[in-house]
Parts: structure tokens; sequence; C-alpha cells
């Protein structure tokens, strides 16, 4: 089985549609979205509705923290910026949209994977695994072999060895033989707003059976992005960002 990966969708419906069609060639027949389904972006009820529908079919998707403060409804949680794009998502989505993301689990462990949107050492804290320290303590903290996280705008892979993290950088489209010696964290990057400098959408896929590990850069209409955002009176900050990758 192949599963499709996305992180920090952050209501970007182009991004999603475009990483889909990416993964779905990849030939990936399952779904994990690791959180952040909403926030900067301009179309949160259709990606909320796009993951409900997956999640009813088997998919599994984890709680973010922009879903958490969208659901609670503190506009000021994140800072002002931020929170402006808080309150009108909040104020734009639905009580059924609400209660589905207020609905979702900080953590999912499947098999010998788990599945979080930070961390596992604290979930609930939004600590950022942007360093080997930080992937180390998440590491440990969890049996799980290969854990997924997403809150990190860039890819990165790590593994365990000798009770501390090393770091490798993935390059797109090249499959990562995982060695079952090692225990590893592979973060997929953000889908929905990039900040690693490419403005491409950001994916991965694993693959159970070979345990095989692939990054994907999908090239998106980020313009047509951008322009909802602006349209919607949004922050201009976010729209920018689509484009520079930042």
């Amino acid at each position: 089985m192949r599963i499709g990966l996305l992180a920090d969708l952050h209501a970007n419906r182009e991004a999603v549609e475009a990483c889909v069609k990416a993964l779905e060639a990849a030939g990936c027949g399952r779904w994990v979205i690791l959180g952040d389904l909403v926030g900067y972006g301009a179309e949160p009820g259709w990606v909320v509705d796009w993951v409900r529908e997956r999640v009813a079919d088997g998919a599994i998707a984890v709680l973010g923290n922009h879903d958490q403060a969208v659901v609670a409804g503190n506009a000021d949680s994140m800072g002002p910026v931020i929170g402006a794009v808080t309150a009108w998502t909040h104020s734009v989505l639905d009580q059924q949209q609400l209660a589905f993301l207020d609905g979702l689990p900080l953590q999912v462990v499947d098999e010998d994977r788990l599945y979080v949107h930070a961390n596992a050492a604290a979930p609930a804290d939004w600590a950022y695994v942007s360093n080997r320290l930080a992937a180390t303590k998440s590491l440990l903290a969890t049996p799980a072999w290969l854990s997924f996280c997403g809150h990190v705008h860039e890819p990165a892979l790590y593994y365990l060895q000798a009770g501390s993290a090393s770091h490798f950088a993935p390059g797109s489209g090249v499959a990562i033989p995982l060695s079952s010696q090692r225990r590893w964290l592979a973060i997929p990057g953000s889908c929905g707003q990039p900040r690693d400098g490419n403005p491409a959408a950001a994916c991965a896929w694993f693959d159970t059976a070979t345990r095989q590990l692939g990054f994907l850069r999908v090239p998106y209409n980020h313009e047509l992005s951008a322009q909802k955002i602006r349209a919607a009176g949004l922050p201009q900050v976010f729209a920018q960002r689509l484009s520079e990758g930042f």
C-alpha cells in the first residue's frame, strides 16, 4: 500500500489539488493529513470538506495548531496578522466543519507509524522539529519505527543513531529506502505554504510494502491562490509568500 501524505494544507485548494494529482499518479491509495488544514489561505471550507470526505473513506487526519485556534475562535493566540485570518476562517466555516476540526486527534498510531502535527514529545505544545535536538527529543518519545510530522514548512528526514538524530535533506522524486535497523522521522513539508524558497507545493508518499519514502515538489497555480487571498481581504503578506516560497 502506498500512502499519500499532506501537511500544512492551509486552505490552499490549488496546492491540494496539485499534490493529490501527483500522489495519485505515484500510486497512492490511502491518505494521511498531518494537520493545519486551515489558516493563511482563502478556501478553508473546501479543504476541510475534502479532508472530511477522505477521513470518511478511511484516511487519517490529525489536529494542527491553526485548526485548534480556528475552532476556539482565538484570534489573538498567534499575533494580530495571523489572528485576522483565524477570525475570518472561523466566521466562514459552518458548524459541521468546525466540529470536524474539533474532533481531530492530536496524534494517531497506525501499526509501526506515528502521525502527529508538531512532535511526539509534547504534541499539544506545538514545538517545532526544526533541528537535530528537537528531532531526537521527538524520536525518543515514541517507540514508533517511523514518525511523520508537519508544522515545519520545509521537507526534512531524520534518523536515530547512537541515541541522537542525524539530518538528511531529501530531494524531490527520489525513492529513499528506510532501514528497519533505524528509527525515522519524516517531515513532508507544507502543501499549502512552503517556506524553503521553493514555491512548489510539498508532499510525500510512503510505501508500506517496500518501506520506501518519496518526497515530491509539485508546481501549481500559486498566483490564483494569491488572488483568492487578496479577494477575501486577508493580509497581503500571505499572498506574497506563495510566490516567494517564504
